[in-house]
């Protein structure tokens, strides 16, 4: 049998398929429908320093291959969050991640600090850099160098867990990001965020989205996904974890072959809370019947035509 275990950081998982933040809750939503403790791990919603309702509906609408969602980070916010949900990661039998966003340096070490404060078995945290600085006239982190670094910079000397750093497709130059995360100390970086877009209803003339335009998953940004995690494994030397419109085992095998080593199941959770154990199955099934001996062979091992 195939070895699906990869390292990132001091940390190995026992296989590369994790669930995304914001398309499986907290984690705990759905024991009957998927056995968790198969999974590499879960990635939790964002958590914010104070609770979230987010933004008003409507705000989730059904695109040809993908979706639009404007949430507005909903969420419980950081006390309840280590009050009510980490005792409960001690017995779900897979490694957490926590995501965490902000719209300052000050809410994301907040928040870090509160989780660090308690002990807890999370493996790690996600930083959702897509958020706006309020304090820079709403620009969002992961759209600028500087603030990218300095952000990762504070963060890890905060923690000795795993850091990553979530990309936004939404740049000039998604590279130029990842190598800031990698010069702050992040562990790995993630990519890639939703892509900005919009739904209009011809009938009616309005947008289907309450705040016009919201972030673009599933399918439809399978290609930009890809592009941007070959980009970013020919820029830095750090693992990472791709996402974008991941729904089988064969697309899971294209993000390795950019050069993720790890990937995040998003919006195929809404169809099927269950898919990801699905992929896991049959990803190990094609190496089996491949020969191969291990995924972590096939990173960035694709063939370009250059």
């Amino acid at each position: 049998m195939a070895d699906l275990s990869i390292t990132i950081g001091k940390t190995t998982f026992k296989n590369p398929i994790f669930v995304a933040s914001g398309t499986f809750g907290y984690g705990t939503e759905n024991p009957e429908l998927v056995d968790v403790s198969t999974l590499g791990a879960i990635v939790t919603k964002s958590i914010t320093l104070n609770p979230r309702e987010g933004n008003p509906p409507p705000r989730i609408v059904e695109t040809p291959s993908g979706m639009i969602n404007s949430i507005g980070l909903a969420n419980i916010g950081v006390n309840k969050y280590v009050s009510d949900m980490l005792p409960v990661y001690e017995e779900i039998g897979s490694p957490i991640i926590m995501n965490i966003a902000g719209s300052s340096m000050e809410e994301y070490l907040s928040v870090m600090e509160k989780v660090e404060s308690v002990s807890s078995n999370i493996m790690g945290y996600e930083i959702n850099i897509s958020c706006p600085n309020v304090k820079e006239g709403g620009m969002a982190f992961g759209v600028d160098c500087a603030m990218t670094e300095e952000l990762t910079k504070k963060l890890r000397a905060h923690t000795d867990r795993l850091l990553i750093m979530k990309l936004s497709p939404n740049v000039t130059d998604i590279t130029a990001i990842a190598k800031s995360s990698e010069n702050g100390g992040a562990d790995a970086v993630s990519a890639i965020n939703t892509v900005v877009g919009m739904s209009i209803d011809s009938k009616t003339g309005k947008s289907n989205i309450y705040t016009t335009y919201g972030g673009l998953s599933g399918p439809a940004i399978k290609p930009i996904g890809l592009a941007c995690v070959h980009k970013v494994f020919n820029a830095v030397n750090i693992p990472i974890i791709g996402i974008g419109g991941i729904v089988s085992s064969t697309d899971v095998l294209e993000y390795i072959l950019a050069g993720s080593c790890a990937v995040q199941v998003g919006t195929a959770n809404y169809r099927d809370p269950g898919i990801a154990e699905k992929i896991l199955q049959n990803l190990e099934s094609y190496l089996d019947n491949q020969g191969l001996d291990s995924i972590s062979s096939l990173i960035g091992s694709v063939q370009t035509h250059d």
